[in-house]
């Protein structure tokens, strides 16, 4: 994973501190002429906010191995999740316009069953994004056979 996402899930984290806070600070100077709520707000949801960026880029790692893609992720919850190719669908590579701003890009990996994507895997390079959805499709395949994706 490239590191660069740290900075997108860093501003996502500062745009929910800035916009609670902005709420919070709003509504207690609406009621009592305070702004220091608002401020006390946005600063230490931005501070978990961005110790929670961190602690997630820490956790956050993938493997494709012979049989299937495993991931392993989260915070407070620790998620172990394995896909079989056998069950892959299809892969897109996905890039929003921050993450093309970053040079960034993620797969999306979709599985027979589900009602939407099952697995994203944020934070790739573009030609990494392109070299694993390529990877995951032969292996798709492989498992599966030419009907797999």
């Amino acid at each position: 994973m490239n590191g660069k996402v740290r900075y997108l899930w860093a501003g996502r984290a500062t745009l929910a501190a800035l916009v609670l806070g902005a709420v919070v600070g709003v509504a207690a100077f609406a009621l009592a002429d305070l702004l220091w709520p608002g401020v006390v707000t946005f600063a230490v949801l931005w501070a978990v906010g961005l110790a929670l960026v961190v602690a997630r880029y820490r956790r956050w790692r993938y493997e494709v191995r012979d049989d299937s893609l495993s991931l392993d992720r989260g915070v407070y919850a620790h998620v172990r999740t394995v896909v079989p190719y056998v069950r892959i669908q299809h892969v897109d590579v996905s890039r929003g316009p921050v993450e093309r701003a970053l040079g960034l890009a993620s797969v999306v990996v979709y599985t027979a069953g589900s009602r939407g994507a099952d697995v994203t895997i944020p934070g790739l390079t573009p030609d990494r994004a392109d070299d694993l959805q390529r990877r995951l499709k032969r292996l798709a395949i492989a498992a599966e056979g030419e009907d797999a994706v």
